[in-house]
């Protein structure tokens, strides 16, 4: 099974996600795996990534993969429950920090897809939508918009479960489990 939740910054996708894995992870059994992609290159982001541990609570185990998606997803064992939180961060990463070229990490990210799928691993995937700015003026934040809005209609297209969260409420765009399209599952109202 594979989600994509999306929202925008501080909207509570990543608690929508930790509570989705977490339910998952319940049901199937396995281990329950925190996939970061986030780096502490500041003092606030070392912040914020202690209060997501801290949130998170135990039982998580974490794999930081800034870049190599699939390499940290091989350390995962079938019927595992995973947590990628965030394909934004990583996104910019790739383009900015050494990971390659726009067409590399849309195969790295198919490649973890089809990971996922053939070795039964429940994926949840976490991306903040950039696109309800205004729009911007220069051609790098062009890029690297259109590059992550490749990513996520790739996921969206390929998930099980597409989910919005807006101000910390959740809506189920897309379910293959017998839920009409648009309608909230009681696990999304949560």
């Amino acid at each position: 099974m594979i989600a994509f939740v999306g929202g925008g910054a501080r909207s509570g996708k990543s608690r929508h996600g930790e509570a989705l894995a977490g339910a998952l992870h319940r049901s199937r059994g396995g281990e329950l795996v925190y996939l970061a992609t986030a780096q502490a290159t500041d003092a606030e982001m070392a912040a914020r990534i202690a209060r997501h541990r801290h949130e998170r609570g135990t039982g998580w185990r974490t794999l930081e993969a800034p870049l190599a998606l699939d390499t940290a997803l091989a350390e995962v064992a079938e019927g595992d429950s995973v947590l990628l939180d965030c394909l934004t961060l990583w996104a910019s990463q790739w383009l900015y920090a050494g990971g390659g070229q726009e067409a590399d990490g849309k195969a790295m990210l198919a490649r973890v897809i089809e990971m996922a799928r053939t070795r039964d691993i429940a994926l949840v995937v976490v991306s903040n939508d950039l696109n309800e700015a205004l729009p911007p003026a220069d051609a790098e934040t062009w890029r690297y918009l259109a590059f992550l809005q490749r990513l996520h209609r790739r996921l969206a297209r390929e998930a099980d479960r597409v989910i919005e969260v807006v101000a910390g409420m959740a809506l189920e765009w897309k379910a293959t489990d017998g839920q009409a399209d648009g309608e909230c599952s009681a696990e999304a109202r949560r």
